[in-house]
């Protein structure tokens, strides 16, 4: 593989004509070897962002660095990235092993050279023997691992995956979620994942950005995304949240007393705040409570 390649995005926005703004000065850096999701519902600007970084879109404003590299208007054949596609996008009438080979072909990798590398990459998402059946005699998970192994043949330093298993049933999404990931692991490849089901980015996410609008309203660990949202979008996006909107009227070190309209007053923990969270006295205030933190005891 190559190596490990860092993203940055410097305040990106798309734009595809109509004045109206797709992605809205995004800013993001990615680190080598992460796995890294965007994650949002239908319509936030997620996979356009991810095409940005594939170079199949160019932003209307904002530069895209790969290492220190610019890359912002460099095509996708420039850009040494391997892509998962929703739909997989492999040729019918190829078989296994030319899907695979394909990359290596348009290379023009030496046949000995194409043929191991291959090899190693069926071996590598458990293909083996499978190199000359057609695509159409696979399963929808087996499709998936044939577009893995030809995003990974060629030896990218970034890996790109937009939604890639929205076409599988739920048993089949948590057995390839668990591949992938180990696939990333194992290859040391930074890798950029796109999905709109909190579940999946919350188990196979080293950080998450969440988007919403074209807006990347908060970026985090899992932990941080749950149990400290940025935004009342987030809060209520990632699991189930009870919001109470109260105002803080008191701080002593890291204790706070807010006051909730019509219930009184109630003492929190003010280290457990997301840190964009004012804590001047008078400041309004949203405290993020969720069902497992609730117990019910008698009066």
């Amino acid at each position: 593989m190559g190596e490990a390649q860092s993203v940055t995005l410097e305040r990106v926005s798309k734009s595809f004509g109509n004045g109206v703004l797709t992605v809205k000065d995004v800013d993001l850096h990615i680190a080598g070897g992460e796995f890294f999701t965007l994650l949002g519902p239908s319509g936030c600007g997620k996979t356009t962002t991810l095409r940005m970084i594939a170079g199949f879109y160019y932003p209307t404003s904002g530069r895209i660095l790969f290492g220190d590299r610019d890359v912002t208007y460099l095509p996708p054949n420039q850009r040494n990235i391997g892509m998962v596609f929703q739909n997989y996008a492999l040729f019918p009438h190829l078989t296994v092993f030319e899907n695979v080979a394909f990359g290596l072909r348009v290379r023009r990798v030496p046949r000995d050279e194409l043929q191991r590398r291959v090899k190693e990459a069926l071996a590598q998402v458990r293909l083996e023997g499978m190199e000359n059946r057609r695509i159409d005699q696979l399963s929808g998970g087996q499709q998936q691992r044939v577009a893995l192994a030809r995003a990974l043949v060629i030896r990218p330093a970034l890996l790109l995956l937009d939604e890639p298993l929205s076409n599988l049933d739920a048993k089949l999404r948590d057995e390839t979620r668990t591949e992938i990931r180990r696939l990333q692991t194992e290859s040391r490849i930074t890798a950029v994942y796109v999905t709109h089901d909190q579940a999946e980015a919350m188990a196979i996410s080293d950080r998450i950005a969440v988007m919403e609008g074209g807006v990347v309203h908060q970026v985090g660990t899992p932990q941080e995304i749950y149990h400290r949202p940025a935004t009342r979008f987030v809060a209520t996006f990632i699991g189930k949240s009870n919001l109470l909107e109260g105002r803080l009227v008191a701080v002593d070190g890291d204790t706070g007393v807010v006051e909730l309209p019509g219930t009184g007053r109630i003492q929190v923990d003010l280290t457990r705040r997301n840190p964009q969270v004012p804590t001047s006295p008078g400041s309004k205030v949203v405290l993020t409570v969720r069902p497992e933190g609730l117990q019910v005891v008698e009066e």
